[in-house]
């Protein structure tokens, strides 16, 4: 199983609300959609089903809270929901534990964005910049 094209665009807005833009890039510019591809290919593979299932009980819970997509939502809105997902506070059937899926969501873009750049994520090393780590040598 893949992440559809819908789920895709999901998880970008997702992760850009956990890691927002701000004089640094966002979670997503800052490689966490990279490092999530490519750790679904191997360490993250047995969760894929989980994070599938998530993402589309995010987008069913977006739709019955706020009439539309969770893509289409604004910032603030988003907020809202991924706060009533944590708190396990849903008006939908999920197939995956809301809060489960919560965790899952904010640990792998915490381990995409400050991992180790050779892993696909923290794209040229932005978020040890962002932080004053100096890259180790090599």
């Amino acid at each position: 199983m893949r992440l559809t094209e819908e789920q895709q665009h999901t998880l970008r807005a997702a992760v850009d609300r956990i890691i927002p833009p701000d004089d640094y890039p966002g979670a997503w510019q800052g490689g966490v959609g990279d490092y999530l591809a490519r750790q679904f290919e191997s360490d993250l593979r047995p969760m894929l089903d989980d994070y599938c299932a998530g993402l589309s009980a995010l987008e069913a819970e977006s739709v019955a809270r706020f009439q539309q997509t969770f893509v289409l939502l604004s910032e603030e809105e988003q907020d809202t929901m991924l706060r009533h997902i944590e708190a396990g506070e849903v008006l939908t059937a999920w197939n995956v534990t809301p809060r489960l899926f919560f965790n899952l969501l904010v640990n792998t873009t915490a381990e995409g964005f400050y991992s180790n750049p050779e892993q696909g994520g923290n794209r040229k090393g932005v978020s040890w910049a962002m932080t004053g780590f100096e890259e180790p040598l090599q």
